[in-house]
Order: structure tokens, then C-alpha cells, then sequence
């Protein structure tokens, strides 16, 4: 494998870039005519112009990122997270055009990619599932009969779905037709695909997931867990790893799980397998992610590897150079992810110049960015900034470290989730280990946050007083 295509952009694409620049790979990088100028595509060792700046007309078009590898005798296709990565046919595409496709096969992610056809495929391994029903549904009365019998509160879930869409919470029977017909047409609009089915809904999960990574001969290990729970939108904000609640009886049963939910569909690569877990420490299983995840980096902290290049290793066929019993958990890990978002208007999109941006350094401190000052915030894509992580001993340590990190983190011209992440690492909710995913709902408001900026800066007022009153004593002494 002499070159690879980074079919993405950002940080994901530079983060992709550097293992393969490390291994002696060249990289090539596509872009839209919005990221002209950005890092990514001065980091590669090659780069084209793939389309104009909507992702349907740029990184969405697997065919002509296809036909600008083959030109450029490219060997393989890392596809980050998000637009392609997930894509079957992709996958499938570049299977049929020889070029390897730097994740699993597309068996793989057709089987996991629909949410019921993920379930079928787990259910002979005997593995936790959240009770619900195991088929597609559009008729009220049989949804009604379905909720009747599990109990409310009931979630619908597209079955197609991913990143909260298609996601609905019925509390009484009442609300189910019209939260049905929402589910159903949100579905259709995001995924062109409107099947829903039901499941008891746990009212008080943890989202916990289990890093898995898989080679062609079989071998099979996971990578522990990581902690999601703090989310807004059903999307997650701040990650760690490890969890604060495993014990190390729960995090063996649930890796070997995780281990299961990968051999169910003949995985081949780096994979996330998702679960609930509920007050009462029983895991469910979720969903698998078929890529490498957002939220990668912790792991790679706490367990001293490069998933990217493990990735790498298995897409050329080589057997995994770890085994289980080579892993182990040290330290903790703590990721917050910058969004272009204002947490003071429901955190809408912050579109804008970037006209200050200076990234904090030091020991334990990584920041995985993929914008500079001077830029603007094009409002075709994710609105993720970069991903601030960092790196302690011990929990507090990582906690205190974010907090300091987020502090030295300056941005000027558009508003972001770092006020959200000094929030949560503050909250004593966080701190102790006890939330779940309705941290948000229970915890943070705008409110709350304005109170806070106002005692920071009642704070900083009065050490700037008390520094100019010993400035001014120091000034009044006589000389000796």
C-alpha cells in the first residue's frame, strides 16, 4: 500500500493523513470549492478539486472519488467518519475496482447498517437486547398492542437511523400516532428509508461503547470502553475512557459481547459496538458503528495504540499485532468536541470568521484540529471544530486538565460548545460519575450557564482589584 485517498475533510482527514505520512503511505486528499484553502488539503501530498461546496456535489460522489483514484493509481481509500464511511455501495465500489477500502466489507456494514437486521444478526449469541419488537411497522394499532405489551415509555427508532433522527419518546399512548407519523416522515426525509420499529425505552441510561478491531484471519480483540453519555440532541458532546461505573467483571462481559456482535456479521477492521446500560448495571445491546468513531482518540490514550494504523495494517491483510491479553487500561481520557454552536441559543450552528484561533498546548493536552485563524465556518458540513482531548493519571486529573485546556483554547468571531465543556466538567453531577444521557435535560440551561460566566467574571474582577491594591501598596512603600 504505497498511497492512499482520504475521501473526507478536517481534522478526521489530517488525523487519517498523519498515521499514513508515519508509515510511509502518500496521502491524497479530495475537496469541495468551500475547503479550497483548508489544512487538509495543504497537508496531502496530492489534492483535486472534487466538486462544488454541497456534499452531494463534492465528498458525497463515490463515483468520481473512484475515478480520481484509479487516475492518480491510488491504492486504498480511508473513508474518516461520516459521508462515505458507512456506505455500502461504496464499499462495494471499491471492492469491484480494486482498490482497497480501508474498513469493513460491505456485507458487513449492510447487515448493521439497518438497526433490525443488526438485531436478527446478534440474536444466536445470546446477547442483551432491549425488549421490543424485531420488525418494521407503519400500523398504529399493532404499534399500540406492541407498546401495550412492553410497557411505557416507549422508543421508536428508525430502523435506517443514526444521530437522532427518526427518534421519538412516546410516555403515554395518546402521543403514539402523531410521534409514529414523525418518526416515520423524518426517516423517510433523512434516509429514504421510513421503517420504524418499537423497544422498551430505559429511562435512565448510560450510553457505553466497546472499541472492537477485527483482522481477515479471525482474530478479534476489543479496545475497552468509552463513555457517551453526556449528549445534546441525542448526539454525544463530551466522551471518556475509561467508564467511571465499569467494574472489571461488567467491562469483560461487555467487551466479549462486543467481541460477539462483530463475529455475528464476518467483521473486518475498527468498529464501535453500542449499548445501554441501566441503573441496575444490565447492559442492552444498541448498535455497531461501522467506522472508526468520532470519539477514537481516548482510546488510543489509555491504551497506547494507533487504531488508524491498525486500520491500515488490517485493510493490507496483515493479522492483528495485538492480542487481548496485550491490552490494558492506563489513565484516563477525556474528549470534548468543539462545535461551531451557540450552548446560549440551543446550540444552533455558529456560522462566521474564525478572526481568533489559538489552540492550547502542553503535556496531556491533544488537540485534533482541522481549521486555522482567518477562516470561515462553511455551513455545508458538521459544524465540529476540532476534538479537544486530554490525558491524566487519574480521572480528576484529565477533568482539571480539560478545564485548564478549555480556558487556553481561544476563539474569537463565532460562538462554540467550549463554555458547555468547562459546564459539564465543572458540574459536580460529572465530577462524581453519577449522570446518564439526560445529563443536558436535567443539568445544563442557558440560564445556568450565563449565571456561571457572571461569578467567573465577579471572580476575575476582584483578583484584578486585589492586584492593582498590591501593585499600588508596593508603589506607597519607602525605599530603604
Amino acid at each position: 500500500m504505497k498511497k492512499i485517498l482520504v475521501a473526507n475533510r478536517g481534522e478526521i482527514a489530517i488525523r487519517v493523513m498523519r498515521t499514513a505520512k508515519k508509515m510511509g503511505i502518500k496521502t491524497v486528499a479530495v475537496y469541495s470549492t468551500a475547503d479550497r484553502n483548508a489544512p487538509h488539503v495543504r497537508y496531502a501530498d496530492e489534492a483535486v478539486l472534487i466538486g462544488e461546496a454541497p456534499s452531494n456535489q463534492s465528498y458525497l460522489l463515490g463515483d468520481k472519488i473512484i475515478a480520481v483514484s484509479k487516475s492518480l493509481n491510488v491504492d486504498a481509500i480511508h473513508p474518516g467518519y461520516g459521508f462515505l464511511s458507512e456506505n455500502p455501495d461504496f464499499a462495494e465500489a471499491c471492492e469491484e475496482n480494486n482498490i482497497t477500502f480501508i474498513g469493513p466489507r460491505s456485507k458487513a456494514i449492510r447487515i448493521m447498517g439497518s438497526k433490525l437486521a443488526a438485531k436478527d444478526a446478534v440474536k444466536e449469541y445470546n446477547i442483551p437486547m432491549v425488549p421490543g419488537i424485531d420488525e418494521a411497522i407503519t400500523d398504529v394499532k399493532k404499534a399500540k398492542d406492541i407498546a401495550k405489551s412492553i410497557g411505557y415509555p416507549i422508543l421508536i427508532k428508525a430502523s435506517a437511523g443514526g444521530g437522532g433522527k427518526g427518534m421519538r419518546v412516546v410516555e403515554k399512548e395518546a402521543d403514539l400516532e402523531s410521534q409514529m407519523n414523525r418518526a416515520i416522515s423524518e426517516a423517510t426525509s433523512a434516509f429514504g428509508d421510513g421503517s420504524v420499529f418499537i423497544e422498551k425505552y430505559v429511562t435512565s441510561p448510560r450510553h457505553i461503547e466497546i472499541q472492537v478491531m477485527a483482522d481477515a484471519h479471525g482474530n478479534v480483540i476489543h479496545l475497552f470502553e468509552r463513555e457517551c453519555s453526556i449528549q445534546r440532541r441525542h448526539q454525544k458532546v463530551v466522551e471518556e475512557a475509561p467508564s467511571s461505573v465499569l467494574t472489571p467483571e461488567l467491562r469483560e462481559q461487555m467487551g466479549e459481547a462486543a467481541i460477539k456482535v462483530a463475529k455475528a456479521c464476518d467483521y473486518v477492521g475498527a468498529g464501535t459496538v453500542e449499548f445501554l446500560l441501566d441503573d441496575d448495571k444490565n447492559f442492552y445491546f444498541l448498535e455497531m458503528n461501522t467506522r472508526l468513531q468520532v470519539e477514537h482518540p481516548v482510546t488510543e490514550l489509555v491504551t497506547g495504540t494507533d487504531l488508524v494504523e491498525l486500520q491500515i495494517k488490517v485493510a493490507r491483510g496483515e493479522t492483528l499485532p495485538i492480542k487481548q491479553e496485550d491490552l490494558n487500561i492506563e489513565g484516563h481520557a477525556l474528549e470534548l468536541r468543539v462545535y461551531a454552536e451557540d450552548p446560549l441559543n440551543d446550540f444552533l450552528p455558529s456560522v462566521g470568521r474564525l478572526d481568533i484561533y489559538k489552540l492550547p498546548v502542553g503535556k496531556g493536552i491533544r488537540v485534533d484540529n482541522g481549521f486555522e485563524e482567518g477562516m470561515d465556518i462553511p455551513i455545508y458540513y458538521d459544524p465540529m471544530l476540532s476534538k479537544l482531548i486530554t490525558f491524566g493519571s487519574t480521572r480528576e486529573e484529565a477533568i482539571q486538565l480539560m478545564i485548564k485546556a478549555i480556558r487556553a483554547y481561544k476563539i474569537e468571531g463565532i460562538q462554540t460548545t467550549l463554555p458547555f465543556g468547562a459546564f459539564v466538567c465543572e458540574h459536580e453531577a460529572f465530577r462524581s460519575g453519577d449522570f446518564d444521557t439526560h445529563f443536558v435535560k436535567k443539568y445544563y440551561s442557558k440560564e445556568a450557564l450565563k449565571a456561571k460566566h457572571k461569578d467567573e467574571a465577579k471572580i476575575a474582577a476582584l483578583i484584578a482589584v486585589k492586584h492593582y491594591m498590591e501593585e499600588q501598596n508596593k508603589l506607597r512603600l519607602p525605599n530603604n
